[in-house]
C-alpha cells in the first residue's frame, strides 16, 4: 500500500473512532440524566413490562399524599410522608421547604433517588396548582389502571396503617 493510501486509511479510521466515542459518551450522559416516572404501585410491583427500579436509581414518583402520613422533624426542614394511588404506599423523605400548595390528599410528583423498595429520598417535590390540575404523568398513569384514592378510618385500621 502506498503512503498516500495509508494516510487516508488512518484518517478515516481516526474519524470513525472519534465519532463512535462521541456517540457513546452522548448515550452514556443521556442515560445518566434520565428520570423514569413511576406510580407507587408500579414502584413496588413493577411496571406491566416487568421493569422495576433498582436501589440508587433516580426516578420520579407521582400519587396522592396519604392523609395523616405527614411527619415533620422539629429540628430541621426534613419531612416524610406517604404517597399512594390505590395500591401500596411509598414513603418519601424530603429535606427542604415544601410547595405552598402541598397538603394531605394532594396530588404530587416527587423527584429523587430510590433508597429501598418503598422509600424515596426526594430532592424536589411538586404540587398541583388548583383542584382541576394533576401532573400529566400522574393523570395518565391513574387513568390506565387506577381509581381515585380515598382512605377511610376503617381501611387504615384494617390494614395496620
Amino acid at each position: 500500500m502506498n503512503p498516500r493510501r495509508k494516510k487516508r486509511l488512518g484518517l478515516i479510521l481516526a474519524l470513525f473512532i472519534g465519532i463512535s466515542a462521541t456517540v457513546g459518551l452522548m448515550l452514556y450522559a443521556l442515560n445518566q440524566n434520565m428520570d423514569l416516572f413511576y406510580t407507587p404501585t408500579e414502584l413496588v410491583n413493577g411496571k406491566p413490562d416487568g421493569t422495576k427500579p433498582e436501589v440508587g436509581q433516580r426516578l420520579r414518583i407521582g400519587g396522592m399524599v396519604v392523609a395523616g402520613s405527614v411527619v415533620r422533624d422539629s429540628n430541621s426542614l426534613e419531612v416524610s410522608f406517604k404517597v399512594a394511588d390505590v395500591g401500596p404506599q411509598v414513603t418519601v423523605i424530603y429535606d427542604g421547604i415544601l410547595p405552598d400548595l402541598f397538603r394531605e390528599g394532594q396530588g404530587i410528583v416527587a423527584q429523587g433517588v430510590l433508597v429501598d423498595a418503598t422509600t424515596i429520598k426526594a430532592h424536589e417535590v411538586l404540587a398541583k396548582h388548583d383542584e382541576e390540575y394533576m401532573p400529566p404523568e400522574v393523570a395518565e398513569a391513574m387513568k390506565k389502571t387506577h381509581e381515585p384514592l380515598q382512605y377511610t378510618e376503617q381501611q387504615k385500621q384494617g390494614t395496620g396503617q
